[in-house]
Formats: structure tokens, C-alpha cells, sequence
């Protein structure tokens, strides 16, 4: 079935050769898979797997900087994975290179591992608003920590911790079955622990922010459990945490950090409430 898979994608891959934006040094750039603020996701195919810089995956993806303002973005998140490199449960990075697009203006092209599997928010909207079955969640809750403690013993804050920031992993287990497991992607925001933010706001989604990074602008290792926390919520109920339907302006919605917090399903078992 995995050969099968990769045949798809070698497939895709190769309907997208002739695209002006393909050419790099040893590989090829494919499909559009996804599209951020600061750049945009495809699949490629590495031609030369093993080169000066280490070994490359046949199949990877690539994320290239949206022009030149988000070029440091891009550049910045590659410089967080190599010092973050070593952890199974943090996406791994293969690198980089420059490129130029249609215009001639330089582009910076980051090599990723190729989470087929998607997004967890991905698998939570399939759920139909159920959420996922318990032993799911603290099996994705078991690498979701493992990723952050590695970045906490690194000396960094994520900053964004989301669904659509934990990808999903196809992997072997030891019977020989296969399994998704979740990696941490996404560190365009990250920053190390001591490091200011600067400017009026804080870095990230403020759905998962805990209260003290709204309303405080401190983002620390601590306030990422309030993330994590979120996450796992959103993974139970199939919701996310907070309804914000009635929320019309950002001060609604610090209110309701303030004097609310989010709603435990009655569903879920006793171990499952201790979290």
C-alpha cells in the first residue's frame, strides 16, 4: 500500500515539471499542497537523495518564502529545525536552497518531511464534531508533549501551537502495522525563552493562547501547556475551545478568557478529565 502512495505523488510530481518555478539544484518542485502567510507548500522530488548538505527523502515537500519580505520568515523557521534536529516528534528538516521566481526576485526554499498523513485539524474536522476516540488523543497527546519538551530543553517557545501546526506521520510499529504519529511543524513564529516579542501584540492564534499571553504579551514555556491543553480539548469534543460565535470584537473575546473557561465534555472518562 506505501509503494502505492508513492506512486500517486511521483505522479503529481511529474505533471508539474514544466512549471517556471520548478528549477532547483537536485530537485523538483510539485504539486501546491498548502499555502501560509509567509510562503507557500509543495511536494518535490529530490534527484540527487544524498548530497554535500546530507541525505534527502526521494519525496519531500518544499515551503518557499512569498517574495522578499517573508524571505527572513522562512529562512528563521530553517535555523529553529536544525538547532531543534534529533526529535521524532518535530518535523525534520532537510535543508535548504535559493531559487528565483518569475521576476527574478530571490526566493528561499526550505525541505521538509512529508507528513501524508495532514493536518491533525485536519482529522479533527472528519470527526463531524464528535472528536476522536480517547485512546487517539493520548496517542497524538504523547508526541505532542514529547515535541514540546524537546523545544522547551532547547531553550525555545513555539509560539503557534495548533491543529493545523501538528502534522500527521505515517510510521511502522514493531508488529509491523502502520500508524500516524504527530509531529510539531510550523516555527516561523518561534522565538527563543527570554526573547522579547516585539511590537504592540503577541505571536500565534489567539484561540490557543493562554490568558497571560493576551493579556499580558508573555509568551514562556509555561503558557504553551495552555496550547497543548486547547489542543487536547479540541481533539475530545471535535470543537474548538472556544464559541465564538457570539464574539464580535476582540474585547469579547478577552472577556471570555477572563471570566470563562473552556467547557470538559461529561463524556470523556475519569483519565481522560485528569488532563
Amino acid at each position: 500500500m506505501k509503494r502505492k502512495a508513492e506512486t500517486k505523488v511521483e505522479v503529481k510530481i511529474k505533471k508539474q515539471r514544466n512549471c517556471r518555478r520548478n528549477h532547483g539544484v537536485n530537485w523538483v518542485r510539485g504539486e501546491l499542497i498548502g499555502r501560509g502567510r509567509y510562503g507557500s507548500v509543495h511536494l518535490a522530488t529530490s534527484t540527487k537523495p544524498i548530497t554535500r548538505f546530507g541525505r534527502r527523502p526521494e519525496i519531500m515537500v518544499v515551503k518557499s518564502s512569498n517574495g522578499v519580505p517573508c524571505l527572513r520568515s522562512v529562512q528563521h523557521e530553517a535555523e529553529v529545525l536544525i538547532k531543534l534536529k534529533g526529535c521524532p516528534s518535530v518535523i525534520e528538516c532537510f535543508g535548504g536552497q535559493f531559487t528565483a521566481d518569475e521576476n527574478g526576485e530571490k526566493v528561499y526554499n526550505l525541505f521538509l518531511e512529508y507528513a501524508s498523513g495532514g493536518s491533525l485539524d485536519h482529522l479533527i474536522k472528519k470527526s463531524d464534531g464528535c472528536g476522536l476516540p480517547e485512546s487517539e488523543v493520548r496517542w497524538y497527546t504523547k508526541s505532542i508533549l514529547e515535541g514540546v519538551k524537546h523545544i522547551h530543553q532547547c531553550d525555545y517557545v513555539h509560539c503557534d501551537l495548533t491543529p493545523e501546526n501538528i502534522l500527521l506521520v505515517p510510521t511502522t510499529t514493531s508488529c509491523g502495522s502502520t500508524s500516524l504519529v504527530a509531529k510539531i511543524a510550523d516555527f516561523g513564529l518561534a522565538k527563543r525563552t527570554k526573547e522579547k516579542v516585539g511590537g504592540s501584540g503577541c505571536r500565534g492564534s489567539p484561540m490557543y493562547l493562554s490568558p497571560e499571553a493576551l493579556l499580558d504579551k508573555l509568551q514562556d514555556q509555561p503558557s504553551e501547556i495552555w496550547s497543548v491543553g486547547c489542543i487536547v480539548l479540541e481533539m475530545l469534543t471535535g470543537k474548538p475551545p472556544w464559541d465564538t460565535s457570539y464574539c464580535w470584537k476582540p474585547q469579547d473575546f478577552l472577556n471570555m478568557l477572563v471570566f470563562d473557561s473552556p467547557k470538559i465534555p461529561a463524556k470523556i472518562s475519569k483519565e481522560g478529565g485528569i488532563f
